[in-house]
């Protein structure tokens, strides 16, 4: 019998643990571009599909949107996200974001130059090490390499 409780016990602290880190995910987001972009809109789709509710934004200049959140110069993408107290930059993958809301880091954001291939929202494999970078007021460090 004790067994048997402690398993159960065991079980369901790795469920929690698990729901609770998907919990720590904001559920809406501001997803700012330009118009004519295609693949911001797959990756509003990509946190649609996390259960983020994702708001376009399309009629701002993304230059201002990039100073306020504090990218690096240089180091910009196609969009900017807002997600809670947080800025995405760029097409980062979902294991970077939940990383980032995991760990909880006194930083404006994370970002990932460019537009890399297989990312959320561009089509074709991975081809290179994606190099996601953390920034505050202009400066990046490195976050975490996938």
């Amino acid at each position: 019998m004790r067994r048997m409780t402690t398993t159960l016990l065991l079980s369901g602290s790795m469920l929690f643990g698990a729901v609770s880190a998907q919990a720590a995910l904001p559920a809406e987001a501001t997803l700012y571009k330009n118009p004519q972009c295609g693949c911001c809109d797959a990756y509003a789709r990509h946190l649609e599909a996390q259960g983020i509710d994702v708001a376009i934004v399309d009629d701002v200049e993304l230059g201002n949107v990039k100073l306020q959140a504090g990218v690096p110069y240089g180091l910009g993408s196609c969009h900017t996200i807002e997600l809670g107290e947080y800025w995405i930059e760029g097409h980062v993958p979902m294991e970077a974001v939940t990383a980032m809301f995991d760990q909880q880091p006194d930083i404006d954001g994370i970002g990932l130059a460019g537009m890399p291939i297989g990312t959320p929202g561009m089509p074709g494999p991975q081809d290179a090490p994606y190099e996601v970078y953390a920034f505050t007021n202009q400066e990046d460090a490195p976050f975490m390499t996938l």
